[in-house]
């Protein structure tokens, strides 16, 4: 039998012990580094204070935090303690904090480093223990350090079963309320070592592999592809981030050789490279190969990339031209497609299977197939249990010969490469009787250098539309009237590049601009930068009518 994800711990604990494996700003500059040794030590000691407060075997242990050295000391504890880890996402509302801990029934929960706790707090139900752990705000609860100080540490190499629950990982609700996703010991740890195995043909042993965990640690990609990856491997170092102000100087720091990240932030770094370089002069210097070379080693030096030998993008689809763009700089950027409900291990893959606009073949122990409308089914070692408390939905996410239904729609190449064409819940129907995918516009859209993010709609409507949301750097600018009419040329132009791609039912009739920004705090985007169809739409509903009625090509909302 395959070894489960803490005995892989254990034996990192016995032969790296004085490995240097997590390090971790801790603000003004200090930045601090664990060995393998004390990773488990801190854990241990966590393990058997959790031990001592008598919780049931596969308690919920919840925790609140961002990235950080401790919360991968959470999890181990947890799992040696004989509990299962529930990571609420740190942007979350109060509302939602006690939605998670309600429903999971959490008997205890970690409070870490957060932005924004004085509008969190109120979630968490006066009753419930906590534990604030290093860099965690002012909460007035017992710190982390002060029980680890005072505590033996659990001995012996506690075990679990393979059937024995993990981690609860709620969904990130780009549509309605989160799922809590049941993950065992078994298939994490299937899924994961799957994922270490994938990675040795780009990291073989010897050869070192450095991250940065910086996206939310709460979402299942990170979770598996930095976090259990490293508890499995042992040999992989991982860095965290200090603050948004310092990514930039953490990315330095780390110098990562795998990188992953979400299209929506691999957007923003190739628009901060633009803002310095025009577009044209940089098309230029790639295109001839003197410069070529040079070019591109300097652009990814700049963004701290320049060692990266494997790159990643997942979570939402990547547009074909800014794949392209990444490779022409010289990184090796490939795009991947996975769930939570697999533990994001589905599909990917370099060479033949990375093509620009496609997500790569079913991962090796995957199986894969299309359904009659085009629903993409896998069955993957990192099948959930089920969704927790709700068995209801379980009979409806399985095939009858076991295959998960993604809802999501895909269509495969000649050679078996994927793409993703959209959502099934996202197709919408026009007052013509017409349906239309918005994802695949929405890519056309977002493909454009001032624009940041997009979202096709028109349900009911003759016509679907766009809204957008303007580059960041942009944005400040349209006060200049100059500034304003040019983008507004510049969109015109963009609108009928898109309609001439579109067949004649999918044409937009206009798009609008956001006026707002798009953020997580105000619920336009999910934790990992998705947009929340619904919250948008809902927010524009009451303007259509008019925009309707306008002539304009380009509306200022």
């Amino acid at each position: 039998m395959a070894k489960l994800i803490l005995e892989h711990a254990y034996e990192h604990e016995r032969l790296r012990r004085d490995q240097t494996f997590l390090t971790q700003p801790m603000g003004r500059g200090e930045v601090v580094s664990f060995t393998w040794g004390q990773v488990m030590d801190q854990a241990r000691r966590m393990a058997a204070h959790l031990r001592a407060q008598g919780f049931e075997p596969g308690a919920r242990i919840a925790m609140l935090a961002k990235n950080s050295a401790h919360f991968f000391m959470v999890d181990l504890a947890v799992w040696m303690a004989g509990g299962t880890t529930v990571a609420i996402f740190p942007t979350e509302s109060a509302h939602n904090i006690r939605y998670v801990l309600d429903h999971c029934e959490a008997r205890l929960l970690f409070v870490g480093k957060l932005d924004d706790w004085s509008r969190q707090a109120s979630g968490v139900p006066p009753s419930l223990p906590c534990i604030a752990l290093p860099l965690a705000p002012d909460t007035g609860f017992e710190a982390w350090d002060d029980i680890v100080a005072r505590t033996a540490p659990l001995a012996g190499e506690p075990a679990r079963a393979a059937d024995d629950l993990a981690l609860l990982l709620y969904t990130s609700g780009s549509t309605g309320q989160p799922k809590g996703v049941m993950q065992t010991f078994g298939s994490v740890s299937a899924a994961t070592e799957c994922i270490v195995e994938e990675m040795r043909h780009r990291f073989p042993e010897g050869m070192e592999l450095r991250v940065l965990s910086y996206l939310p640690l709460a979402h299942c990609f990170e979770r598996a592809w930095v976090e259990c990856q490293a508890f499995v491997r042992g040999d992989m170092r991982v860095f965290f981030t200090d603050t948004a102000a310092t990514f930039m100087e953490d990315l330095q720091r780390a110098r990562p050789t795998l990188f992953i990240s979400v299209p929506r932030l691999w957007t923003k770094f190739q628009q901060g490279v633009l803002a310095k370089m025009p577009a044209q002069q940089l098309d230029a210097l790639l295109d001839d190969p003197a410069t070529a070379a040079a070019v591109g080693a300097k652009v990814l030096t700049s963004l701290g990339l320049d060692q990266v030998k494997s790159a990643g993008s997942g979570s939402a689809p990547l547009p074909a031209e800014l794949l392209v763009w990444y490779r022409r700089l010289g990184l090796n950027l490939f795009e991947g497609y996975g769930m939570t409900e697999d533990f994001a291990y589905s599909h990917g893959g370099d060479g033949e299977a990375s093509l620009p606009g496609h997500v790569g073949k079913p991962y090796p122990g995957v199986q894969a197939r299309l359904a009659d409308d085009g629903e993409i089914l896998v069955k993957s070692p990192g099948r959930m249990a089920g969704y927790y408390r709700q068995p209801e939905l379980n009979a409806e996410a399985f095939t009858d010969d076991g295959f998960f239904r993604t809802g999501d729609l895909g269509v495969l190449n000649e050679t078996g490469v994927l793409r993703i064409t959209g959502r099934k819940k996202e197709l919408f129907k026009t007052a013509k009787g017409k349906y239309i995918a918005p994802v695949p516009i929405e890519n056309l859209i977002n493909a454009h250098p001032m624009v940041e993010l997009a979202l096709v709609s028109g349900v009911g409507q003759a016509t679907p539309y766009a809204v957008l949301l303007l580059d960041e750097a942009l944005r400040p600018r349209l006060t200049d009237a100059v500034v304003r009419d040019q983008v507004q040329t510049a969109l015109t132009d963009l609108l009928n590049q898109v309609n001439a791609q579109l067949a004649s039912h999918e044409q937009l009739q206009f798009l609008a601009v956001a006026s707002e920004p798009w953020s997580i705090e105000n619920g336009c985007l999910t934790p990992t930068m998705k947009i929340k169809r619904s919250r948008i739409e809902a927010s524009m509903a009451p303007h259509l009518p008019q925009w309707y009625e306008q002539p304009q090509a380009v509306i200022w909302a």
